[in-house]
């Protein structure tokens, strides 16, 4: 649940939007893959998300514009068993609503 540096630069570049958009609703759905317990990969999930949210409001969007939900392992991007496939599903979704 650490943000590596694509994830910081991507999401430097979404708190640009959302600060110009005060608008815009954001939900964070945290995913995992498909290792480990259904409660981990939820808990894991949340932290994902959580992580995300904290580097929004660090960035100055207002914590109330920010929903988190955790899929777990739910909502697979890549099937498969390989890493490839586990490196994609290890993400979090941002989700823009209105």
């Amino acid at each position: 649940f650490s943000l590596n540096d694509g994830a910081r630069g991507t999401l430097r570049r979404n708190a640009e939007i959302l600060q110009g958009h005060s608008d815009i609703l954001v939900e964070i759905q945290g995913n995992c893959d498909e290792r480990g317990s259904e409660e981990y990969n939820l808990a894991l999930g949340e932290r994902r998300a959580q992580s995300v949210k904290d580097y929004l409001v660090n960035s100055g969007i207002s914590r109330g514009r920010i929903s988190t939900v955790s899929y777990g392992e739910s909502n697979p991007q890549a099937m498969g068993h390989s890493e490839g496939a586990w490196q994609r599903n290890r993400r979090a979704d941002f989700v823009p609503k209105r």
